[in-house]
């Protein structure tokens, strides 16, 4: 039996169903090239997303930085602080940050038809807080404000963070409503965290639905990613090593990242900065003032 159990864990690292470190490195220098040089890529990058028929988009942890949340790698990243035996820079409280120029930017680029899908690893919540639609997003490590059923998988967005990490039981159960012999019945399944732990298995549909689009992109753009955790630094080299080798990958990222070799445009710059050009390339704006969605219109989804 020990050797069965042994031998299932060894086929699921191998088909990557795990968050894995991938030699993660910590405290990388950060590179900011010049505003002519930026400028230049991003004219680039917008004919790319003019000509791509199938363009996904990639965030990490530095799209994520100008809404007050600490990184994990950069010079004061939340890691490379630990490693250094330093206290990390205190972030805003979860539930005080708010979508960045990035997150609307990209809303508005899937709204328009020039994005497809979008896989995230952040766990910020802030995708969806921004009105990102549910079924074209892929949150790889969960998301911290969102609860589970582990019943139904109706999916819970919530006003506040959930305590807990790790798949647990929150405590709360499901209120959604089903029809059983004629009569309306509640599910009463119990809720569960989203936010992964190291070693959890990524969660479905999400990682399923983030290979799907990842097999099919044409155009992959990693945005504020250093692309260090496995499966998720891989899935934007999917489409040319899966599908189409004229597949193409862009990384935008202050610091180097050990795909930049595949990469046929690499922009060392704020990832704001970026997307706030492109949308000027492309003739759009966005304006991070303006009002979102109601949250509370948000507080109940079922699983797509």
């Amino acid at each position: 039996l020990l050797l069965l159990l042994l031998l299932l864990l060894l086929l699921l690292l191998s088909l990557q169903l795990f968050i894995v470190p991938c030699r993660a490195k910590v405290g990388m220098t950060e590179y900011i090239e010049t505003e002519d040089a930026t400028a230049e890529k991003i004219k680039e990058l917008a004919t790319l997303i003019r000509e791509s028929k199938y363009t996904v988009i990639y965030t990490g942890a530095g799209i994520s930085t100008s809404a007050g949340i600490p990184d994990f790698r950069g010079p004061n990243g939340v890691w490379t602080c630990e490693k250094r035996g330093i206290k990390h820079p205190e972030g805003k409280a979860w539930e005080d940050t708010k979508p960045t120029l990035t997150h609307l930017a990209i809303n508005l680029l899937h709204e328009k038809g020039f994005v497809k899908a979008l896989i995230s690893q952040n766990v910020d919540g802030l995708h969806l807080r921004s009105g990102f639609p549910r079924d074209c997003l892929s949150e790889l490590h969960g998301n911290i404000f969102m609860e589970k059923c582990e019943r139904c998988f109706a999916e819970y967005l919530r006003s506040s963070p959930i305590k807990s990490v790790g798949l647990k039981l929150t405590g709360r159960r499901c209120s959604k409503m089903r029809i059983t012999r004629g009569r309306e019945v509640g599910c009463r399944g119990r809720l569960r965290d989203t936010t992964l732990d190291w070693e959890d298995m990524l969660p479905e549909p999400d990682f399923s639905r983030a290979n799907y689009h990842s097999e099919k992109s044409m155009l992959s753009i990693t945005l504020g990613t250093s692309l260090q955790i496995k499966p998720a630094c891989e899935m934007p080299t999917y489409g040319r090593r899966k599908n189409n080798k004229n597949a193409k990958l862009v990384v935008v990222n202050l610091q180097k990242t050990p795909y930049d070799s595949e990469a046929c445009l690499v922009i060392h710059a704020r990832v704001d900065n970026v997307m706030k050009g492109l949308l000027g390339e492309l003739g759009m704006k966005v304006d991070p003032s303006d009002p979102l969605p109601p949250l509370e219109k948000q507080e109940k989804r079922e699983t797509l």
